[in-house]
């Protein structure tokens, strides 16, 4: 078993200037001070993983340079000084050089004689750490931290870098391995939603027929198949939403699915809770999901809370699309669910497709904002909802589209699976790892 030690962060960091600093104070870095292009702020949308990534705000070069003291490079660690503590973030190898701190954040640059970045990202983002970091923050008025706190935070972590390397290399291969399914999801849900788009708002198919284009060229250039090409009108007809495929119809998106909501059972009620067995979504539990798939939820409520809920348990293949605070989060729940008061819930009728309805919620998102309410935040209610108009096709294209896009979609889901148990080993494996409870590979080697 490799010496551990316990030192603090000041202990850690490089003996170069600045190598443990803040932002800049605050009149030194304003919002009129951000150009489209230049050296890159970290700020805390940039911290949502183990690097920080994102759309980034930037400065001139020549402001970089002003703030020369408050400058990130690759391989330095990023703390969230006021806002949502306990975010950390290294900076990656690429594509920026530099980068700039804003005032909410904090920069670590280690000493690598002394510590690996990447060993302390995660004992940073480990829960005893976190809570570390929680129950020392300053409470007066927004909850923050400093520097001082930082630098006498205490870390406990393997004399030996080399065992640091090798401990944040395991966790890391599995971190790579949940990044490769979110870009895999990122890659198939665009090509669902292509082929929404192409279909059902551009009317490709419908235009290169009425245009006289030949089906052969048609198919080649669309990917469609010669029966699926037969199903597409070859002409336009006037409606109330302007130009639509002939033979389609305008309706109402309460047509196409049985709408409902949902609601809260009483949250002082032990018997609602205690021991719950079903499923019970927020809009919280949408937050925090990377593809449009529901596995779980946060809460559970039990047979007593259920029977509150006059929604009841809706089964899977519904298209849940948060109502409020935001309105857009859009999943399809792969288990059966409950929902709480935040949520248009679309049961899809027979014939209807979910996925169109999925892919619908996301294209129609301006106009089911435009037509919420409410002076504390928007909301969009079931009575404003249901006579949103669509353009419906033929329940032939409907069961075409499922032929498609389902299989991408399915894909997705066995991702977000496969991603929930290498989250769940990663998280069981970080605390054993980083309080030496489970041995490295290389210590296993040489013992």
């Amino acid at each position: 078993m490799s010496e551990w030690i316990e030192t603090t962060v000041g202990e850690i960091a490089a003996s170069s200037r600045n190598a443990l600093v803040g932002g800049p104070f605050g009149s030194n870095l304003v919002s009129k001070d951000y150009v489209d292009q230049g050296v890159p702020v970290i700020r805390g949308q940039n911290m949502g993983g183990r690097w920080v990534a994102g759309d980034f705000a930037c400065v001139s070069t020549e402001k970089a340079a002003a703030l020369s003291a408050n400058t990130a490079r690759p391989g330095d660690i990023v703390f969230t000084q006021r806002g949502t503590l306990g975010q950390v973030a290294l900076v990656p190898d690429s594509p920026y050089e530099t980068y700039v701190v804003s005032q909410s954040q904090m920069k670590l640059t280690v000493d690598p004689e002394k510590a690996d970045s990447l060993f302390l990202y995660y004992l940073f983002s480990s829960p005893i750490q976190q809570e570390y970091i929680r129950q020392n923050s300053i409470q007066v008025g927004v909850p923050h931290t400093n520097l001082g706190i930082l630098r006498d935070t205490p870390v406990v972590l393997p004399k030996s870098v080399d065992v640091q390397k090798d401990i944040a290399r395991q966790l890391g291969t599995l971190d790579d391995k949940i990044e490769l399914n979110r870009r895999m999801n990122e890659t198939l849900e665009a090509m669902a939603r292509a082929i929404f788009q192409s279909w059902f708002v551009d009317f490709d198919p419908v235009r290169a027929k009425a245009s006289g284009e030949s089906a052969d060229s048609i198919c080649q250039r669309l990917g469609l198949t010669p029966k699926l090409l037969a199903l597409f009108p070859d002409s336009f007809e006037d409606s109330e939403l302007g130009e639509i495929p002939s033979g389609w119809m305008i309706g109402s998106i309460g047509t196409l699915a049985n709408v409902t909501g949902g609601s809260t059972p009483n949250t002082k009620e032990p018997k609602y809770w205690d021991d719950g067995v079903h499923c019970w979504a927020t809009p919280k539990d949408l937050s925090r999901l990377s593809s449009p798939v529901l596995l779980e939820t946060e809460r559970k409520v039990s047979d007593d809370g259920l029977a509150q809920i006059g929604s009841g348990l809706l089964k899977p293949g519904a298209v849940l699309l948060s109502s409020r605070a935001p309105i857009g989060y859009r999943v399809i729940n792969e288990v059966p669910v409950a929902v709480n008061q935040g949520f248009i819930a679309m049961t899809p009728n027979s014939g209807v497709s979910k996925y169109f309805l999925l892919y619908w919620a996301e294209w129609a998102h301006d106009e089911i904002v435009s037509r919420a309410n409410g002076s504390t935040f928007l909301e969009i209610s079931k009575a404003n909802f249901r006579p949103i108009p669509v353009v419906r096709p033929t329940d032939a294209l409907f069961e075409k589209f499922d032929q498609y896009v389902g299989p991408l979609y399915k894909r997705i889901v066995s991702n977000e699976q496969e991603k929930q148990l290498l989250v769940a080993q990663r998280d069981s494996l970080l605390p054993k790892l980083l309080s030496g409870e489970v041995m490295v590979a290389a210590e296993e080697e040489a013992s």
